[in-house]
């Protein structure tokens, strides 16, 4: 399997050299140069698997430069610190099917990922002898989870940028109060879309990014998007053996676009979701483009899903090269356009191929408040704001024919405030978030300036 940049020139690299390089050094994002097709018999066999073997045969497909062993004990490592036996377990609720993917350390969807990454990063370091310096921009839950997944862990530095007073207080004391070494945290004066444009232009620098060794986290690092696909097989192959269905809608909350694209290629590779629905809140760019072809910047509007005020999604770009026939200069021209006018146009035949993919729906305040409040209600279960989005969503675009998975991406407990304000008192804490207030906290915050940021990096790294 080799692999190649959205912009068509970074191409023939190998699954570690992806990896390890992040953004591609023309500044696109990388992908596969082609994807397995599953039959129905290999799916057949993949739902009877756990969650371990499972990882292990999907990204068995995607890796052909790690030895098999060696791949399987990262992933069976990955995945013992789980708290529950299922690692992602489906439950059923009122009429939907919950994926929850908040089992992980720091309770939020990015851990499945984030957990396997990191102790991929170590491995090549290892094998290489290099040093790496990890550069990462959040909007909450990838900072934590990344820090997590790689503090403590030789060879590796980590520099996590999030929107200072714009991620929850639990999403912040979960990356500022731990203080290894090797774990440096920036409160960035400005928006997480500030956060995340300082990091692409210092990966756009590629003369530092080589210097440095600087390595990516966010989903612009194709590892973190594949090790999302696994969970889509796991929901369909469990929903699949309780009800024996053919098809599914998965509804996905998302803000920048990785944990949905992850549903896309699995549905690439012969997953049979019928649809996916996206749901956004109230910055709804991605909405506005599914509905509407309209793909345009907005301001960044503060929500109760804070982990989705988001307007520029990175890994649009990687459904932009499908949805452009996989042309690299008709990609490049894109991106061009919108950097200058904040704004892409498409044909009808481009967005009637869209909506053949996905169904959209925005979740306003009101909206989210209720359906924690009713679901709660109804079935004593407790939804974090984020996942609330994707149910509401979920209820409205789904037809009726199929079930409907709903991606949990977050415990409740790390946005008690929305919770207390739909169900009138606070979700149950977990045993991880005890004390968390009372821990000893470091963080540094700068200026939403990719010089400050270049100029603490180059100090700190390793």
């Amino acid at each position: 399997m080799r692999y190649q940049s959205t912009r068509g020139k970074v191409n023939g690299l190998s699954f570690r050299e992806a990896v390890l390089m992040g953004l591609a050094d023309d500044g696109g994002l990388l992908l596969p140069e082609t994807l397995p097709r599953l039959s129905s018999g290999d799916l057949e066999s993949l739902y009877r698997l756990d969650y371990p073997e499972l990882a292990f045969q999907i990204i068995s497909h995607f890796v052909d430069d790690i030895p098999s062993a060696d791949l399987s004990r990262l992933l069976n490592r990955s995945y013992a610190g789980f708290t529950h036996p299922d690692v992602t377990p489906l439950v059923h609720r009122d009429g939907v099917y919950i994926l929850e993917l908040f089992h992980g350390p720091t309770l939020a969807f990015k851990d499945v990922a984030l957990q396997f990454l990191g102790n991929l990063f170590e491995y090549l370091l290892e094998k290489s002898g290099q040093t790496m310096n990890i550069i990462g921009a959040t909007s909450g839950d990838t900072g934590s989870a990344a820090i997590h997944g790689v503090r403590g862990k030789k060879n590796i530095n980590i520099f996590i940028l999030h929107p200072q007073g714009k991620v929850s207080p639990v999403q912040e004391l979960q990356m500022t109060t731990v203080t290894d070494d090797n774990v440096f945290n920036l409160a960035v004066d400005g928006t997480f879309d500030d956060a995340q444009a300082i990091v692409k232009e210092i990966f756009g620098d590629v003369a530092f990014k080589n210097r440095l060794n600087l390595g990516a986290i966010n989903s612009i690092n194709w590892a973190r998007v594949l090790a999302q696909v696994v969970y889509y097989f796991y929901a369909f192959g469990r929903l699949r053996r309780e009800t024996g269905c053919e098809k599914a809608y998965f509804s996905v909350p998302t803000g920048n676009f990785g944990d949905i694209f992850a549903g896309y290629i699995a549905r690439s590779m012969g997953l049979p979701i019928h649809k996916l629905i996206l749901a956004t809140n109230e910055n709804n760019i991605l909405s506005r483009f599914v509905e509407q072809g309209d793909y345009s910047l907005g301001s960044v509007v503060s929500t109760l899903s804070p982990s989705m005020d988001i307007q520029v999604a990175s890994n649009f770009e990687r459904y932009l090269f499908f949805l452009l026939q996989r042309d690299p200069e008709a990609v490049n021209k894109a991106m061009a356009d919108f950097k200058k006018d904040g704004r892409l146009h498409f044909s009808p035949e481009q967005i009637a191929r869209v909506q053949e993919d996905f169904l959209a729906q925005s979740v306003d305040r009101e909206q989210t408040l209720a359906t924690i409040r009713d679901f709660h209600a109804d079935t004593g279960y407790v939804l974090d704001p984020h996942t609330a989005v994707g149910v509401h969503a979920g209820r409205c675009r789904s037809g009726g024919e199929y079930p409907v998975v709903c991606l949990a991406t977050a415990h409740p407990a790390k946005f008690k405030e929305a919770v207390v304000q739909a169900i009138g008192r606070e979700p149950q804490r977990p045993e991880s978030l005890q004390g968390l207030e009372e821990r000893q906290k470091r963080c540094r915050t700068i200026s939403a300036d990719a010089a400050a940021v270049r100029e603490f990096i180059e100090q700190n790294a390793c």
